[in-house]
């Protein structure tokens, strides 16, 4: 960045911080008006991402709060600002971050740099599954990368490119640093994962789910997606009678009696698959979308991950 960017920034900063004491009315919610480098990110869990690579060298705000939902949560006044103030802005895209896309698009045209890390890993897209016809959305791109750790690799090292470029003051190498060991976890990762899902038979892996959120997963480990209560990429979508007839009907010729809901969600609508398919359905719960808080099971990308393999290992070998 240079002398005149950081200027421009800092006079930025100081000018959304002395909007915001006006609007809020109070010296607590404007706190951070210090000249420290700042990135913002928008999810919990690309949070937790950003905040291996950065380590010290700049203060990692996450505007997600553990257990949320990234398809409808919504941002205070304050964090709007926050956006604004931002060194760089690390969001997922592809329209996850429903309620929060148009703030970061903002802060884009305020000057502050931006980095959509859905959009730089290959993205799929979203299509028609086993339940009888095309999700809601169906070709459009998928954003639940993080499914997939290969992609996660990558948008590790391509955020670390941003931190480097654009985050004033931080220590090249270090940050390197930060990015190669963590390169290393998620490598680490990949390899537990493909030896713990080896153990479910080629004619087991087969997912159905709360709504469509593991395209990468299966695409990455081999699992066929039968379908989804909710058919749709999103949790804002609602399925109709004939939606949950045509997934019982597929998981009926599929044989497969183990629906994946997110533990962060009601699961009242894959308890009506229990209902549909004579009581014989089990209902396993996974972090899909977001972390939790520490020590409740996904406070990381990296236990998440695990959990969620360990689960889904079990959930699909158990009787």
């Amino acid at each position: 960045m240079t002398t005149t960017g950081r200027t421009a920034l800092r006079l930025r900063r100081l000018l959304i911080t002395l909007v915001t004491f006006a609007c809020v009315g109070t010296a607590t919610a404007c706190a951070g008006g210090d000249d420290r480098a700042r990135v913002v990110v928008t999810t919990n869990i690309l949070g937790d991402i950003t905040r291996e690579i950065v380590g010290d060298q700049a203060d990692v705000t996450v505007l997600m709060k553990p257990n949320a939902d990234p398809h409808s949560f919504g941002l205070s006044a304050v964090q709007a600002a926050e956006l604004e103030q931002a060194d760089l802005v690390v969001h997922n895209g592809l329209g996850l971050e429903e309620n929060v896309l148009r703030h970061v698009e903002a802060a884009r045209e305020s000057g502050v740099a931006t980095f959509e890390a859905g959009a730089a890993v290959d993205p799929l897209t979203f299509r028609a599954h086993d339940d009888g016809g095309p999700e809601d959305g169906a070709g459009q791109p998928d954003p639940h990368f993080w499914t997939d750790p290969d992609r996660v690799r990558k948008a590790a090292a391509l955020i670390a490119d941003q931190v480097v470029e654009h985050v004033a003051g931080v220590d090249e190498k270090t940050v390197r640093a930060n990015a190669d060991r963590y390169d290393g976890q998620l490598a680490d990762l990949t390899t537990w994962m493909e030896t713990t899902f080896d153990r479910i038979p080629e004619e087991r892996r087969a997912l159905v789910t709360n709504h469509h959120v593991f395209g990468y997963l299966a695409d990455r480990f081999g699992f066929r997606v039968i379908g989804a209560v909710v058919p749709s990429g999103t949790t804002l979508a609602s399925p109709s009678s004939s939606d949950l007839r045509s997934l019982t009907e597929a998981m009926r010729d599929a044989g497969v009696r183990t629906v994946f809901a997110d533990s962060s969600q009601p699961k009242r609508l894959a308890e009506v698959l229990r209902k549909e398919l004579g009581g014989r359905v089990r209902v396993v719960e996974l972090y899909s979308e977001s972390l939790t808080e520490q020590g409740k099971g996904a406070a990381t990308y990296l236990q998440m991950m695990r959990a969620n393999t360990t689960a889904i290992t079990d959930g699909l070998t158990g009787d």
